[in-house]
């Protein structure tokens, strides 16, 4: 085998090696709701139609009338990716008074998941209509995929050598989240109570120079927002001494890439220096 494609070798089994030992991948997830109502002009029908990340609950969808009596009340399910539709018609004596109606899609009592759209309606047809509101928001966090059924997450900033762990996290329930540290014999360090705020992210910060952090090893961070396993995570983070010290996976990752290109180099050098001049 020829010098370049041995070299050509080591440093693609080098960069293997360095993603397959990466300890952890950002991933995405949504929270909130989005509701669009829309219309054609004359039309006797509306439709309300959204996405939720609350799959486990129905949509409740009610008409108001523009003196503010109730027109309809309907329930939706969302579908097992959160979408959900509706058609509603407005050709009954219900809708006989002409003006704003207010169409209202609420799941639960969150505000997060309550939106107020209208559609003005003269004698029985629709006035062209097309809106939306939304709640929804991306979060980007690391660690393994969140699964479908999961609506509180919770992600670990924890600098090292500091002694200080940000604790930040997203929830679509209104109630407080309780925050507990483990330490490594299984001795609760801590417990807190947080209230989300009112888009549902929720924050605290712990310290590690206490006594209380005085065993090595790894601590475990969990928060619970009461009962269901959709509505509770944990983190881990290594601390020694009091301070955060970095996980093994980042460490080996950095040793493996200096020891490759160390034995690359040195692998040159005596190939050179062992050719025959002439």
């Amino acid at each position: 085998m020829s010098i370049r494609k041995t070299y050509l070798l080591i440093a693609i089994l080098a960069g293997v090696a360095t993603l397959t030992i990466s300890p952890s991948f950002a991933q995405q997830y949504q929270s909130g709701m989005e509701v669009s109502l829309s219309a054609e002009q004359g039309s006797t029908s509306v439709t309300v139609s959204g996405f939720t990340s609350i799959l486990a609950e129905d949509v409740a969808i009610t008409v108001t009338s523009p003196n503010g009596n109730i027109v309809t009340i309907q329930q939706v399910s969302p579908d097992r990716n959160g979408n959900f539709m509706t058609v509603i018609r407005t050709d009954s004596l219900l809708w006989k008074q002409d003006g704003m109606y207010t169409i209202t899609a609420q799941q639960g009592e969150r505000t997060l998941y309550k939106f107020s759209l209208r559609v003005e309606v003269i004698g029985g047809t629709t006035q062209f209509t097309s809106t939306s509101d939304s709640s929804l928001a991306t979060h980007v966090t690391s660690g393994a995929p969140f699964p479908e059924t999961r609506f509180l997450s919770l992600d670990v900033v924890a600098p090292i050598g500091s002694t200080t762990i940000t604790v930040n996290g997203q929830t679509d329930r209104t109630i407080d989240v309780t925050i507990k540290v483990t330490a490594p014999n299984g001795n609760i360090v801590s417990i807190d109570q947080i209230t989300p705020n009112p888009d549902g992210s929720f924050m605290t910060v712990l310290h590690t120079d206490s006594a209380l952090w005085g065993q090595d090893g790894f601590y475990t961070i969990s928060a619970q927002q009461g009962t269901g396993s959709g509505y509770a995570d944990s983190a881990e983070v290594e601390i020694v001494d009091g301070a955060i010290i970095p996980e093994f996976g980042a460490i080996a990752a950095l040793v493996l890439a200096v020891a490759i290109i160390s034995i690359i180099a040195v692998t040159a050098k005596t190939r050179l220096s062992i050719i025959p001049k002439y």
